[in-house]
This record gives structure tokens, C-alpha cells and sequence, in this order.
């Protein structure tokens, strides 16, 4: 099968979940980064903690760690993974971008690319969500995996963001 190939269809067309039965377990790892632009405001505020419904990166990482627990639910072909480690971490790009890495591992047979996908998108969500009062404008993305270690497929790095 070529990499090109889709398969989430079966011989009728159909959309399935695919059978990962016979594959091997590996450990599996992705990195995803994301951001959110905002006005230098918000972005400070934040930094400060004056935001008033609270600390905003330490509710954006446990609502990442929790969608990323929770891929299988949201989205329908994602085998449901026993998670071994969901890392978040953020830095601030320039005064009006604040980036964030969101880092999964399992040892399983399958990988966690959706998990860290799905996080990336809820911690972005979750700021935007804290900060709306003040900042409408903010803007989110772009998100992407930058890596991705084991499985058939290999290893895979992103070569430039």
C-alpha cells in the first residue's frame, strides 16, 4: 500500500475504523506546535496572571492534556490509546504571539499524532476562550505535527514550519 493510500474506507467505500490487530507494538511519539496571535495586551496580561477567570496557561494545559485523553471521543476513527506522557509547554515568540508544543507518547500500535493534534487545538481554544473579554482578534494557528517516532511508517520530521 502505498503511503498515498487511504485507509479509513473499506471494500464498499465505506468509512471504518482500522483493524490495527496485527501490528506490532512500538513506542510512539508526536510533537505538535501551535500558536496564538493577540494583541501585546493580552499577551502581558497573561504573563502578569491578571486575567480574571484565572491562570490562563495552567487552565490551557490541563484542558490540552484532557483532549488529549479524549481524541477517541471527538474524533470517530481514532482508536481510544492508553497514554503514556502528555507534555505542554509554551514560549513567547514576540510580544504578541505566544507558542505552545504539545508532546504525546504511548507504547501501542498505534500512533499519537490526533492526540497531539486535538491537544494543540484545545489549548489554543482554551486561551482564546479566557481571554475573549478583552481580545476578540485573537487569531490561532498555524498548528502542525513537527515530529512524529515510531510505527511501519517511521520517523518523520518537519523540515521547515
Amino acid at each position: 500500500m502505498s503511503s498515498e493510500q487511504l485507509t479509513h474506507f473499506n471494500e464498499q467505500g465505506r468509512a471504518h475504523m482500522v483493524d490495527v490487530t496485527d501490528k506490532a507494538e512500538t513506542k510512539r511519539l508526536a510533537i505538535v506546535k501551535s500558536q496564538i496571535h493577540m494583541r501585546a495586551e493580552t499577551l502581558r496580561r497573561i504573563q502578569e496572571g491578571s486575567i480574571g477567570k484565572g491562570d490562563v496557561l495552567a487552565v490551557a494545559q490541563v484542558a490540552g492534556i484532557m483532549a488529549a485523553k479524549k481524541t477517541a471521543d471527538l474524533i470517530p476513527m481514532c482508536h481510544p490509546l492508553p497514554l503514556t506522557g502528555i507534555d505542554i509547554s509554551f514560549e513567547v515568540e514576540n510580544e504578541q504571539t505566544l507558542s505552545f508544543r504539545v508532546k504525546v507518547k504511548t507504547t501501542g500500535v498505534t500512533g499519537v499524532e490526533m492526540e497531539a493534534l486535538t491537544a494543540a487545538q484545545v489549548v489554543g481554544l482554551t486561551i482564546y476562550d479566557m481571554c475573549k473579554a478583552i481580545d476578540k482578534d485573537m487569531v490561532l494557528g498555524p498548528t502542525y505535527l513537527e515530529q512524529k517516532q515510531g510505527g511501519k511508517s517511521g520517523d518523520y520530521r518537519r523540515e521547515s514550519e
